[in-house]
């Protein structure tokens, strides 16, 4: 019977997988290599999008070309020599790169889609202090209809993927009437329904005070140098020797993109690679009060409501580079001058908070949630963009099939050992 467990990586999932696991009377120790958020969590846009949750690896990249990706500027990017590992994860995202490889990947990310949402009511409902907002409206932005035709395009499929999604077509003139912050040279505009958004520093430093609220433990400034099983459950030690080297019944790998380092002796062969995203908060005379997104300049931007007021975070970028790597300024300039001339009344020189993390990909777009080929160690990350809309529910059902010894089904198609 599983008493106690250890989650490595205190993010979103790490942490909802300690909440959930809690609601099973399991003892949990989070793990932490710099504070709580501190990763990929931290800055992202905070969207809870199910109409837009979707694998990553999509046939528009393949559009791209190496010119493209190559250009600091451009939204998705690769440095010109980049290693071997990194050519192999290439590859093989490219050959995922498909309408059958997206649609397969869709119809697994639908059923967690539908109850993503619920999970989020779940944690705020029952001693998570943090807020979701209705995104009313979530506008996604564009120069021309053509431009617009690609998304119009995606909604239509992710609808025969089996999942509901409501949208509206507008004019700029309409969407300006709604959000005075589009500029005039937006032409066309979808208006996404039954979106929502969070602050993600805000709720996940309320997610980590409710598992410490209930007993659970937090070692904050702790990487994790190894996982050693023994006899059904493990035993865990820390760079810094911060708390010995201890026993659980069972432990989690959560860390984001440093999930490999931990995961491949136990039979876990998809890589994990860093897709690094830039953000930065700023302020203006007219900052949207609700999301918005530019898919063609791949720029999200986000009221985000603090206590000293509301700022804008500007989000953007997919760099495909070590997770450690420094800040590139270039990075930052290329979604200001992205988004510059598509929005009105925010002073995208005002800025502040500027930040690159690094999202856990894979190269078929998928999570990896569940066990690996040792007994008591299982694996929750790799969801790319949408570990923080999907965080709740990943560990909710991780909890449970940590508990109960069975897999839910909506996480088949996620076995990290595929």
């Amino acid at each position: 019977m599983t008493q106690s467990v250890a989650i490595i990586g205190a993010g979103m999932v790490g942490l909802a997988t300690a909440w959930h696991l809690q609601e099973h009377d399991i003892r949990v120790t989070v793990y932490e290599r710099d504070h709580v958020g501190a990763g990929s969590s931290w800055g992202n846009a905070g969207w809870l999008t199910p109409a837009l949750t979707a694998p990553l690896p999509e046939p528009a990249v393949l559009r791209y070309g190496v010119r493209a990706v190559v250009s600091p500027s451009s939204p998705v990017y690769v440095p010109l020599r980049p290693d071997p590992r990194l050519l192999r994860f290439l590859t093989g995202f490219a050959r995922h790169s498909t309408e059958r490889h997206w649609g397969r990947g869709m119809r697994a990310y639908a059923p967690m889609n539908r109850r993503a949402l619920d999970a989020f009511d779940e944690l705020t409902d029952n001693g998570v202090a943090a807020t979701t907002r209705p995104a009313d409206p979530f506008l996604a932005a564009f120069r021309t209809p053509d431009e617009r035709a690609a998304l119009v395009d995606e909604l239509e499929h992710i609808q025969d993927a089996g999942q509901a999604v409501k949208y509206d077509l507008l004019t700029g003139p309409e969407a300006r009437a709604i959000e005075p912050a589009l500029s005039s040279a937006v032409g066309a505009v979808i208006r996404l329904h039954d979106q929502r958004y969070i602050n993600p520093p805000a709720f996940v430093g309320e997610l980590a005070r409710a598992v410490v609220g209930r007993g659970g433990r937090i070692v904050e400034g702790a990487s994790v140098s190894g996982v050693r099983p023994d006899n059904g459950g493990a035993y865990l030690t820390t760079r810094e020797d911060v708390d010995g080297t201890n026993r659980y019944d069972a432990v989690v790998l959560a860390n984001g993109a440093w999930i490999g380092r931990l995961a491949r002796r136990f039979g876990v062969r998809q890589r994990v690679q860093a897709g690094r995203g830039y953000s930065f908060s700023v302020d203006g005379e007219h900052l949207p009060s609700t999301p918005v997104y530019f898919p063609a300049q791949r720029v999200a931007c986000t009221p985000l409501h603090g206590p000293d007021g509301t700022r804008l975070r500007v989000a953007g970028m997919m760099e495909f580079r070590a997770p450690d790597a420094a800040l590139d300024q270039r990075r930052i300039d290329a979604i200001v001058n992205a988004a510059r001339p598509l929005l009105n009344g925010v002073d995208l020189d005002d800025r502040r908070d500027e930040w690159v993390g690094s999202r856990p990909c894979t190269a078929d777009g998928l999570p990896l949630i569940g066990g690996t080929r040792a007994p008591g160690v299982y694996v929750a990350g790799g969801h790319g963009m949408w570990g923080i809309a999907l965080g709740p529910l990943t560990g909710k059902l991780l909890a449970h099939q940590i508990a109960t010894g069975v897999a839910p089904p909506e996480l088949v198609a996620f076995d990290p050992l595929r």
